[in-house]
């Protein structure tokens, strides 16, 4: 039977867990009431961690938060290991006389004898939790009143055990997330990601490793398709701020009229449409890097004010009058002549030195020929297993075309035409029908006409024997039956196009 004192406390727990949206504020209130009315010394809520069975101390009133972490324990570990396993509530008189109570928060005073209390906090028929209580031994004080009264407390904070378990395995997840992504971000973006083993792109490399550690301003300069923005992003995760924020901005997307208002925000009301305050890129890369793609984009006044950034770390949002401080590393990137546009004078001279304080120049792909098989083949695989096709290579006509032509949309142009290839191959091998127009009828300077279609019936036809000849390892009767020819006929177009069998044994 319930005393006046247990419904006083009932009544106060229920109050206490209506009158706090705060989970953990709710149950330490809990806590306090069981201090008040109960003769508690000390007290806490458990909680299982279902991932590593590990049950760690949630809140506790009269625990110092070292105490508190160290109070981890296994499942069926110590008493409140057993009651998280069995789901069943203890009462143990005397805790100086129970070999199961473990003490692993080192806080009981050996010489004040104790009883201990601890129930089940259940989600439906599930162990989530356990609550606990020390309280001096009495020697009439019925334990069997108290874990009644505990297992009443602990179905009434069971909602707020659960909503707290929930949030706290959802921060758990977020912060896994969190970091899987950040280390796909980083490795996407290691130096040795990027494509290419040819001379000019190893300085690239030896470039990016000088230059990363340090807070230096980067411009990367080289034509349009080159991968700016792929080094813009080795530069900024393999430094010292990889795991701050990395802000992108293209210059040239943006109106002259908008592009202060992008890097610089702007406050509600400072220019019409102006509805509500806009954080600008610079406080949102504040400790981490903001990338200006285009920079010989911006107009003149915009400049004014990104140069002051620079120098003075410090900016104004458009129609404030606060000054704002920022650290922010710049990278930039153009393929523009920067010299000519300051000699000209759309670019300010000061701004262009202070921007070009370690350039790294990206060779157009025409300057890396021996980088384009390996860029193919690589665009070749991503491809292949994004639209789920078994395309293995390329032939040899087709890695000759790709080897001839020059390349003015560079990498992205690459990409782009074994993508196509992909897409219209129905076979295993890449040949050079499957290749744009524009690399079958072009040259250096992309003026020759088209083969005669006597020429490119004849390179095909030498094309698809070179291919059944590689997959049949030379044999000549089971290449032929490929084509759905006949050996004879086979034999006398190989020899018409000078295609030796032993060569591809």
């Amino acid at each position: 039977m319930k005393t006046i004192e247990d419904v006083t406390l009932l009544f106060e727990i229920s109050n206490a867990l209506n009158e706090h949206l705060d989970l953990q504020k709710s149950l330490y209130t809990v806590l306090d009431c069981l201090s008040i009315n109960m003769g508690m010394k000390r007290g806490m809520v458990a909680l299982l961690n279902p991932i590593n069975n590990e049950i760690a101390i949630e809140v506790a009133h009269g625990l110092s938060r070292a105490a508190m972490e160290k109070g981890k324990y296994k499942l069926g570990e110590g008493v409140t290991g057993q009651v998280i396993q069995t789901g069943k509530a203890i009462a143990i008189p005397k805790i100086s006389q129970e070999p199961l109570f473990l003490d692993k928060t080192v806080s009981r005073n050996v010489n004040e004898e104790m009883s201990f209390l601890c129930v089940p906090i259940k989600k439906n028929q599930n162990v989530i939790g356990a609550l606990s209580v020390d309280k001096p031994y009495e020697e009439d004080y019925s334990l069997s009143n108290g874990k009644k009264l505990l297992t009443i407390i602990a179905t009434m904070i069971a909602r707020q055990v659960i909503n707290l378990e929930s949030t706290r395995i959802e921060k758990e997840r977020l912060k896994a997330e969190n970091k899987r992504l950040q280390e796909e971000l980083e490795n996407k973006y290691r130096i040795t990601n990027i494509i290419g083993n040819s001379n000019k792109m190893r300085e690239v490399y030896q470039m990016i490793s000088q230059v990363s550690r340090s807070n230096a301003t980067v411009m990367i300069r080289g034509e349009s398709g080159t991968g700016k923005e792929l080094v813009a992003n080795s530069v900024h995760y393999s430094s010292l701020r990889g795991n701050n924020p990395f802000v992108k901005i293209n210059c040239a997307a943006l109106p002259a009229n908008l592009i202060e208002s992008e890097l610089f925000g702007h406050e509600k009301g400072a220019f019409t449409g102006a509805i509500k305050l806009k954080i600008g890129k610079f406080e949102l890369a504040d400790k981490g890097t903001i990338f200006l793609d285009e920079i010989g984009s911006i107009d003149m006044e915009v400049q004014a004010k990104l140069l002051r950034t620079l120098q003075e770390k410090e900016f104004e949002r458009v129609g404030g009058n606060r000054t704002r401080k920022t650290d922010v590393r710049i990278i930039t990137a153009t393929n523009k002549n920067l010299e000519d546009a300051v000699e000209n004078g759309t670019f300010r001279g000061d701004l262009y030195y202070r921007l070009n304080v370690f350039p790294i120049f990206l060779p157009p792909l025409r300057e890396r020929k021996t980088d384009i098989l390996l860029l193919a083949d690589y665009f070749l695989e991503k491809n292949a297993k994004e639209y789920n096709k078994e395309v293995v290579r390329l032939s040899t006509p087709a890695i000759d075309m790709l080897m001839s032509y020059h390349w003015p949309g560079n990498v992205r142009e690459l990409e782009n035409c074994i993508e196509r290839a992909v897409l219209l191959c129905s076979e295993g091998v890449i040949h050079s029908y499957h290749l744009p127009p524009s690399l079958q009828t072009g040259s250096e300077t992309g003026t020759l006409p088209a083969l005669s279609l006597e020429d490119a019936a004849a390179n095909l036809e030498r094309e698809m024997i070179i291919d059944a000849l590689k997959n049949t390892n030379g044999n000549v009767t089971t290449a032929a039956q490929l084509l759905k020819t006949t050996v004879r006929k086979f034999s006398y177009k190989a020899k018409q196009y000078n295609v030796n069998y032993k060569d591809y044994r």
